[in-house]
């Protein structure tokens, strides 16, 4: 590895079998992880990170959140969690748990203001991004959800590398310059040989209140034509649904019910249905 000049895009080598993986604390056992990725921020990828969390959670499933936007945090928030992390004095942090029981972690946590800003460079962001996948007392879990920042960055290349991730969902909104830039992050997952479980377009569309008829306000999306020659499937269109800002900005976004989502969830586990 002496030669390397951390210039994966520049690289056609495949690297993942000679970089040594993070390894959670011995307390902790994680049968899957799940990586929520956008090409670019405001396309609600933590919203999608929330659906996720929230649905297998009411299948009985064990269900943490790492949240890996360390600059940029918003899980605690939709999911009313305001306290700080405390930990055992030693090596351990203890997660966040909500009303049903969803575990988290995230660099507002750590803040004695959840309104102070975290101005770090990547190196400490990736760092504390490992802690909370190495330190945090996660016990027992089926699913370990990682929210990532927007873009192919630090963080991202750190989980894709260092963290042993089994498929990822990417996020995107229906505009031209959105689908763009989730191409880049498509081809970042496989030239690093990550999986993809498939496409969720948030925002899609709006449903009329009277004539019930949906109405694009980004207009018509063409996902499936921009994504069609890489295989991978559109697994949700998700519509803009009046009141569910509010209800996340109240921290309630465990109770919310989004029937689209259904098909995520559905895939999710059929591609896990050998467990």
């Amino acid at each position: 590895m002496s030669d390397c000049n951390h210039n994966c895009s520049e690289c056609n080598k495949d690297c993942s079998n000679r970089i040594e993986k993070f390894q959670t604390n011995n307390f902790s056992h994680i049968k899957h992880i799940i990586g929520v990725v956008s090409g670019k921020g405001g396309v609600g990828k933590s919203f999608v990170t929330s659906l996720l969390a929230s649905n297998l959670n009411k299948l009985g499933f064990k269900v943490g959140i790492l949240d890996g936007d360390v600059t940029g945090p918003s899980i605690p928030k939709s999911f009313n969690i305001h306290e700080q992390a405390e930990g055992d004095g030693e090596s351990l942090i203890f997660p966040a748990i909500t009303d049903t029981g969803i575990k988290i972690i995230s660099s507002n946590m750590l803040l004695k203001n959840e309104d102070d800003p975290i101005i770090w460079r990547g190196s400490l962001i990736s760092n504390l991004v490992r802690q909370f996948y190495t330190d945090v007392l996660w016990e027992e879990l089926d699913y370990l959800l990682i929210d990532m920042p927007p873009g192919t960055g630090d963080v991202t290349l750190t989980v894709f590398q260092q963290i042993p991730i089994d498929e990822i969902v990417i996020v995107t909104s229906p505009q031209d310059l959105v689908n763009m830039i989730v191409n880049k992050a498509i081809n970042m997952a496989k030239m690093m040989n990550i999986k993809i479980l498939g496409v969720v377009e948030n925002m899609s569309y709006l449903i009329c209140p009277n004539c019930k008829e949906k109405i694009y306000l980004y207009g018509k999306s063409d996902i499936e034509e921009s994504i069609a020659d890489k295989g991978i499937k559109v697994l949700a269109k998700l519509p803009i649904i009046v009141g569910n800002s509010r209800e996340i900005d109240e921290g309630n976004v465990e109770t919310l019910d989004v029937p689209e989502f259904k098909n995520v969830i559905n895939e999710l586990l059929k591609e896990n249905s050998n467990d």
